[in-house]
């Protein structure tokens, strides 16, 4: 069975999400110091912009518009003790769930690895270390809201959950900042191809996303900012570019002059002359030079847009994470993160804005730039253009979600990953193999869960979990960590299933020493579960869908299979047997009777 090709298909049902609004704080300077979270409660003078909400009418068809009258008025510390207390009670649910274990419970496993964490801008693995006392703040880009997610979406916020997890497990104070692009070209082409509102056309894929990201075991950042809630924070930071010179009017149009910035580049370490017209940039004879780039876009008919000092408009892409950084963050961070295909022109260009907005910012703007692989689908770069686009509720429909998210960290994250069935059979196959072991251990060990004490008694067990975490430790090698699992399953299941492992005596000690060890590790990865029973039954589910046989099916087969080895038709059974295992289905002859399970179809 082959993956369809073609643009993805749209859902009519819309999942009702319960929303929350977050009051992030009023406008502040380009330049806060120290960051808002963190800074003593105080009054400022500053730009407030107060939104309203006109319409337009185009072809029949409804528009939303906003604009910004421009106003004086003393900081409102209510919103900044709002967004403080959310922060707070964000590290309280944290340290309160089993998402990631207390770094009280782990103390002694964390002093014994070190982070390296490898930094796009040095070229290099450097030591993680937290600047102080100041919570880590990470800023990943979010997605442009007009679609559902594809999967390319799921490899980087997996890769980033991940990340924020392997923080908290370290005992950090981390606050995780994932933005939404709910104001583009694209959701404008979407919302006049379906006659809705953009606000409409955001607010259903926001939710939409939201769903992926849960299905997919993604925790949830501790703020989730959306673009149009801070357009007043960006005008006021183009404001200052071009006051500082970095920054031009033309028409309407706010363009950024990327010859000014001396050290423009430093992130991608690309050179002037590799942004020649014509070929890496658009053409436009209006730019002073062909690398620059918009900071503001002069209004369009039948598009939303907003007062600014330039004229009716709405901000360019570039100029939302780095205005939202700076308002929510502060003016440095910890890490920024995305795809790889971020490193130019995006996250350069979000560098150079917040160099030029602030006279006395270095480039520093983020201590670590992180940033994953691509997505190949059979070897092939994955792309709408070339049909081999698949969203993420393409991919569950055939795999369940832990299959997928076992799949995505078998992969290095800074590599290339191949998506394909195969590897995605592979994937539900070992799967089904580590959670059937735990299910098996816990059969044995009856209802007292194993505790990381039971790992620090058996030596294999504890050897087995200082090697995952410091492969988790060297630039989260996840993939390193699952094959550590390999040796310990395989021991895990000579002693419950052989006869000599279940005669040993150390067996209860080994099996609670493992269970301890490798859950702790898959509470990092995000692949733990409160019930693995349920997992095995969801693989099962999937592996049907996959070769499109029901449950009663493969019964039907495992009993005629029986009656032929009754008759001592052997020929035939195996000739079923062979059946299903061409469907990635296998069978197990056990004392209690025939099972089956899915399997790696090769």
């Amino acid at each position: 069975m082959t993956w369809g090709r073609g643009r993805c298909r749209y859902y009519s049902r819309t999942p009702t999400l319960k929303r929350q609004r977050r009051t992030l704080g009023q406008a502040c300077s380009s330049c806060p110091s120290p960051s808002p979270l963190t800074k003593e409660l105080g009054l400022s003078s500053v730009a407030r912009f107060t939104r309203m909400k006109v319409s337009t009418t185009t072809s029949g068809s409804s528009t939303s518009g906003f604009f910004f009258s421009n106003t004086s008025r003393r900081f409102d510390s209510r919103s900044r003790t709002t967004l403080a207390a959310q922060v707070l009670d964000k590290k309280r649910e944290l340290s309160s769930s089993s998402t990631c274990t207390s770094a009280a419970a782990s103390s002694d496993l964390v002093e014994e690895t070190n982070f390296m964490l490898y930094n796009t801008k040095a070229r290099e693995k450097q030591l993680f270390v937290p600047r102080g006392k100041e919570p880590i703040s990470m800023y990943v880009c979010g997605v442009t809201v007009y679609d559902y997610s594809h999967i390319g979406h799921a490899r980087v916020y997996t890769v980033f959950d991940v990340l924020y997890r392997y923080l908290l497990w370290r005992g950090y104070d981390v606050i995780y900042c994932r933005n939404f692009t709910d104001i583009d070209d694209k959701i404008i082409k979407r919302a006049q191809e379906t006659g809705e509102d953009t606000n409409d056309v955001t607010r259903k894929f926001i939710d939409e996303f939201h769903v992926d990201m849960v299905s997919l075991g993604n925790l949830k950042p501790t703020l989730e900012p959306k673009a149009t809630e801070h357009i007043a924070d960006m005008i006021e930071q183009i404001e200052n570019i071009v006051e500082n010179g970095h920054g031009y009017e033309v028409d309407g149009d706010v363009y950024f002059d990327v010859p000014s910035l001396d050290g423009y580049g430093s992130l991608s370490r690309r050179k002037q002359d590799d942004n020649r017209a014509g070929e890496r940039v658009d053409v436009d004879s209006r730019k002073k030079d062909p690398a620059d780039f918009a900071l503001w876009k002069s209004r369009k008919p039948g598009e939303p847009f907003w007062e600014s000092p330039w004229g009716e408009g709405r901000p360019g892409w570039h100029i939302e994470c780095s205005s939202m950084i700076h308002k929510l963050l502060g003016e440095k961070i910890d890490i920024h993160g995305g795809g790889l295909d971020l490193t130019f022109p995006h996250h350069e260009n979000e560098l150079a804005q917040s160099m030029a907005s602030c006279k006395q910012c270095s480039d520093d703007f983020s201590r670590f730039w992180v940033h994953n692989g691509f997505v190949n689908v059979d070897a092939e770069k994955m792309s709408k253009s070339l049909g081999n686009f698949f969203t993420i509720r393409d991919v569950l429909e055939r795999y369940h979600p832990k299959a997928l998210r076992f799949f995505l960290l078998n992969t290095h994250y800074r590599s290339s990953i191949n998506f394909s069935d195969s590897l995605l059979n592979e994937a539900s196959a070992r799967c089904y193999y580590l959670y059937q072991t735990l299910v098996d251990c816990m059969g044995v060990l009856g209802e007292e869960v194993p505790t990381l004490a039971d790992c620090e008694k058996h030596k294999e067990s504890k050897e087995m979990l200082s090697d995952a975490l410091r492969a988790m430790g060297d630039d989260l090698g996840t993939q390193q960590a699952l094959a550590i699992f390999s040796p310990a399953l395989k021991s895990m299941n000579e002693f419950l299933h052989t006869k000599k492992g279940r005669k040993n005596p150390k067996r209860v000690e080994a099996l609670k020493g493992y269970y301890s060890g490798i859950s702790e590790v898959l509470k990092i990865l995000g692949l733990e579960s409160e019930d693995y029973q349920a997992i095995l039954d969801g693989l099962k589910v999937s592996a049907l869908a996959r070769c499109g046989r029901t449950a009663e099916e493969v019964e039907n087969i495992i009993t005629m299979r029986q009656d032929a080895r009754k008759n001592k038709d052997f020929e035939k059974s195996d000739q079923l047997r062979e059946e299903l295992m061409g469907d990635g289905i296998a069978l197990l002859d056990t004392p209690q009777g025939t099972e089956w399970r899915p399997v790696s179809i090769s």
